[in-house]
């Protein structure tokens, strides 16, 4: 009983080789999250034995045009097929790519009309090959301020496009982090966003470092979390604003709760 705790390995020991990264996680009992899988040597990553839990499921493309919703189909099935040489659980996805410094290409600061409905109609494709494939992706909300101009950024648009489309393939990455930034009101935000989770990503705010070092009462959200039947993914994409090992303390101990904050889930004696 508890939730399934993971962290980012590309943002901790940012001097130590990949595979020793996730070496160590393992070694500490946690799941190892990545980003962009070209950067690494899959096998040298798959011989670690790691218990990869999330990685960035796509390198280009756009969900709501033409040309770039068939770019993002062609670079998630491509990702796909490298995340199950990993064993992946999921498969991470953003409105647009993301550049440099994490600004969306391209970036725009409105909606034209049918976006929203040529979005969902990516989302679907997408889920149809995920079906084959056997996979599942996740739509990540982002905030206004690291990642200005980004199509379906909010944590209201991700919630919009995925219980639109509403398929098992689809889930959503509720980033804690940038929900502070974006919109606040975290615990009600989980409470909508429930029936699609498919993991919850912490960072504390501001400077983007592990629980306890910002203002957002993370062991409280645990708390709401799991009062609300959630028992999923938690990852912490976050830096390490001292060593590494603590900052991952801090973490597992904001997550690690009472057998009494889950309730009892026994069935009842007949």
């Amino acid at each position: 009983m508890g939730f399934k705790l993971a962290a980012c390995a590309e943002m901790l020991w940012q001097d130590r080789p990949i595979t020793w990264r996730a070496a160590r996680l393992t070694e500490m009992g946690l799941g190892v999250g990545l980003w962009n899988w070209p950067d690494h040597d899959l096998d040298r990553l798959a011989a670690t034995g790691a218990d990869f839990t999330i990685m960035n499921g796509y390198l280009t493309g756009r969900l709501a045009d033409g040309e770039g919703a068939e770019a993002l189909l062609a670079s998630a099935r491509e990702s796909a097929q490298a995340g199950k040489r990993l064993g992946i659980e999921r498969l991470n996805l953003h409105g647009t790519g993301l550049g440099e410094g994490g600004i969306p290409i391209p970036r725009r600061g409105s909606f034209a009309p049918g976006m929203e409905q040529r979005a969902r109609d990516t989302l679907n494709r997408l889920c149809d090959m995920a079906e084959v494939e056997g996979v599942t992706f996740t739509l990540e909300n982002l905030n206004p301020m690291d990642h200005p101009g980004c199509p379906f950024g909010s944590t209201a648009a991700v919630l919009a496009l995925v219980s639109a489309v509403d398929r098992p393939q689809l889930r959503i990455n509720l980033d804690l982090y940038h929900t502070q930034i974006g919109e606040g009101d975290l615990i009600r935000w989980c409470e909508a966003c429930l029936p699609w989770i498919g993991e919850v990503q912490v960072a504390d705010n501001p400077g983007r470092c592990e629980p306890g070092t910002g203002e957002i009462n993370y062991a409280g959200v645990a708390r709401a979390l799991a009062g609300m039947g959630y028992d999923g993914p938690v990852g912490m994409e976050a830096y390490a604003q001292g060593a590494a090992d603590d900052a991952l303390a801090a973490f597992r101990a904001a997550f690690t709760l009472p057998r009494q904050a889950w309730g009892d889930r026994r069935p009842a004696p007949p």
